[in-house]
């Protein structure tokens, strides 16, 4: 969309906040005579994960909270309930399967056999975020510690949206004709740093999904710490998204710094690096991505995949533990060679999520999703 044009990434060309959509006018007399079977099938779908949910909250965050002075009993019980309602919900949405792949960097003979996962309590997953679809499978695999980022206030607005602020000049550089014309002029954003993160549970992290992250101002002091309190605290793996908010998967936007002072390799704690990737849509087949909320987020996206035949199919690959960034033999220089500032962890699990899922690389942020979902409100 013309209108949305200043949020295209100058260096690709890519509209990472647009939902994707199917070309047009592939089999559209099919999609239309097969619509009051799929919204059967969609509502029948939708109260049965809606069944789930509910077991979900009364089961593991009702029911196992008695079991909490038994730790280990408790994450057991808590784990297996989880990993039996966010597979089941992953079903009913018609992913089936969902393949997942071990990889390693290295190639041919000097390859080295891949290490599954074996995350512990204060260790860190870090993956790239599309969809809230990405949670329920890191919930049923792993039942991890969801945290949301805290970032600093927001400067005051100085201007109107067509002028807000950027971390970069967007829109393609063309020079000439309606690119030139129609894409507006707004100035360059400052970047707004990662103060600290707020643990919640599965179910509000999904209602978060696609919104820009929390301020400061909107939490209290006493609800988000630091990384490293955190992380010495749970009794869990953490999983951190550090683009911060989610992509329509087209490419991967520049990570904050959400683990500044940390060295490479890392020797405290493990950190695993996972990489989700979703086919492009078809007719019959939505995108399983989820980079624009919606009121009672996210309902209508969730019906919408409930409503299809079969959703468009998402990969998971995962880097063998030995290869990780917490491995003595790492070497950040293989995958950065440029200044990457002060946090050099965030921009090596960048560089190795870019080469798992062969993804282009955004100039752009979270910073420009805000100012994305600010703009796309009010022309809605």
């Amino acid at each position: 969309m013309e209108k949305y044009s200043a949020f295209r990434d100058p260096g690709t060309g890519i509209q990472p906040f647009l939902t994707p959509v199917p070309p047009v006018g592939s089999n559209a007399l099919l999609t239309n005579l097969t619509l009051p079977l799929r919204y059967v099938v969609g509502i029948i779908r939708t109260l049965l994960i809606f069944i789930l949910a509910a077991l979900h909250i009364v089961l593991v965050e009702g029911v196992c909270l008695i079991l909490q002075p038994i730790p280990p009993l408790h994450r057991l019980i808590a784990g297996i309930l989880t990993s039996i309602t966010c597979r089941s919900i992953l079903l009913f949405l018609g992913l089936w399967w969902i393949p997942v792949e071990y990889v390693t960097k290295k190639r041919g003979r000097n390859a080295s056999k891949p290490q599954p996962w074996k995350p512990k309590a204060g260790d860190i997953i870090v993956a790239n975020w599309s969809s809230w679809i990405e949670l329920l499978w890191l919930a049923f695999r792993f039942n991890p510690v969801f945290v949301l980022p805290v970032s600093e206030p927001a400067p005051p607005a100085s201007s109107n949206i067509d002028s807000a602020a950027i971390s970069r000049t967007p829109g393609r550089r063309t020079g000439t004709g309606s690119a030139a014309l129609s894409t507006p002029t707004r100035t360059p954003t400052k970047r707004r740093p990662i103060v600290g993160f707020c643990t919640t549970s599965l179910l509000k992290a999904i209602t978060f999904t696609g919104q820009a992250p929390l301020s400061t101002s909107d939490v209290d002091d006493s609800s988000y710490s630091s990384l490293e309190d955190l992380r010495r605290s749970v009794d869990r793996p953490i999983v951190i998204f550090p683009e911060c908010t989610t992509t329509n998967n087209r490419g991967l936007l520049k990570f904050a710094d959400v683990f500044k002072g940390i060295k490479v390799p890392v020797k405290d704690f493990q950190v695993f690096i996972a990489c989700f990737r979703y086919d492009p849509p078809t007719a019959f087949s939505p995108t399983a991505t989820h980079s624009i909320p919606t009121q009672m987020n996210p309902l209508a996206h969730l019906f919408t995949l409930a409503s299809s035949f079969k959703p468009a199919p998402l990969s998971v690959r995962l880097l063998s533990a030995s290869e990780g960034p917490s491995s003595p033999l790492f070497m950040a220089s293989e995958v950065i060679t440029a200044d990457v500032g002060d946090d050099i962890l965030a921009a090596v699990c960048e560089g190795l999520i870019l080469q798992l899922g062969k993804f282009k690389r955004l100039t752009m942020g979270w910073e420009d999703k805000a100012s994305f979902l600010e703009f796309y409100r009010q022309k809605r």
